[in-house]
């Protein structure tokens, strides 16, 4: 059953291609489908004894490239990562607090670091984020406005408080205006709280409780 903030979460804009990147993911920037059975295996983040990686798969180049004798990549690591891939395009590239929340929405074995599959992973949504704030984004100034921001997360399938949303938006806006890197990292969040607390919510009632040690591990890791 949706619910307020759940309803259709990652469905895709009207008119607006699936995708959008060479790697598969949720739609508009969402959690993979089934997101929550395939959550709950994890994943090795090693190079150990790795599956065959496609050696053609230009995401593969980025990574090895970067990556330490771990086989994953830490939040500095992942900056200049995605800065090489071009992901940013036009925009400004990604702050280091945006890498570490990135991180920190695919770390599920909480090493500070993210494998490879992690890796695709954020790439796929971050192709969809990138989608959904380039139609808001018509100027290609690098920014939205407040109103159009809240059209980009309704776009997404979020269906929260007019008081929620504003929250939201004087938290990322700078000026007036809403910047590339902060919208991901309003993504970032987004979807990693709601993933949270959908994963607590197992009714999906909207309603959850939670004890204060598990309210902030939920929180602050963000």
């Amino acid at each position: 059953m949706a619910y307020p903030g759940y309803g259709g979460y990652g469905g895709p804009m009207q008119g607006m291609p699936m995708g959008g990147g060479p790697m598969g993911g949720g739609p508009m920037g969402g959690p993979p489908q089934a997101a929550y059975p395939q959550y709950g295996g994890g994943y090795p983040g090693t190079f150990a004894a790795p599956p065959q990686q496609p050696v053609n798969d230009p995401m593969w180049g980025y990574f090895t490239a970067i990556a330490g004798q771990d086989g994953e990549i830490d939040a500095e690591e992942l900056q200049q990562c995605l800065t090489q891939s071009g992901i940013s395009g036009t925009y400004a590239p990604f702050s280091l607090e945006t890498c570490r929340i990135m991180i920190a929405m695919l770390d599920r074995d909480m090493t500070g670091k993210l494998g490879f599959t992690e890796f695709k992973e954020l790439f796929a949504a971050l192709n969809g984020w990138k989608q959904n704030f380039m139609m808001f984004d018509q100027d290609r100034s690098g920014t939205v406005e407040p109103h159009e921001m809240s059209q980009s997360i309704n776009a997404m399938g979020y269906r929260i408080s007019p008081q929620a949303l504003n929250a939201v938006i004087k938290r990322y806006s700078k000026g007036g205006r809403i910047y590339f890197d902060d919208y991901v990292a309003c993504a970032v969040k987004l979807r990693a709280l709601t993933d949270n607390f959908r994963r607590r919510d197992q009714m999906q009632q909207g309603s959850v409780s939670f004890q204060y040690d598990d309210f902030i591990q939920c929180t602050m890791s963000i």
